[in-house]
């Protein structure tokens, strides 16, 4: 399971590669989730240094990352992404925490 709990993305430096659902708060304390290949690009792009970013996020600076998992493909993602969005603030980060290391189907 991959769960960052850090406030940069020096753990992600290894997660360039392949599908992650990532899930972000903001400065407001408010929640972003979504998919990416590059998750240190990603967060970059967010926080405003790189080109980029979602437009629920400029206003909102610094993000920090939460939690993100792996997926083996861009549709796994965009599902997972999907059924997070659907879930109440409460129970976001726990969901990214009950995820295990054997993928997303079936969950």
């Amino acid at each position: 399971m991959d769960v960052e709990q850090n406030s940069t993305c020096e753990n992600a430096g290894a997660a360039s590669s392949g599908w992650w659902v990532y899930l972000l708060e903001c400065a407001d304390g408010t929640f972003y989730c979504g998919v990416a290949t590059d998750l240190t690009r990603r967060l970059a792009e967010h926080n405003g240094e790189l080109p980029g970013g979602a437009r629920y996020t400029r206003p909102r600076r610094p993000v920090r990352l939460v939690a993100s998992h792996p997926c083996p493909d861009r549709a796994t993602a965009s599902r997972l992404e999907w059924r997070v969005k659907q879930l109440k603030r409460s129970k976001k980060v726990k969901f990214f925490s009950g995820l295990g290391s054997e993928g997303t189907e079936g969950e």
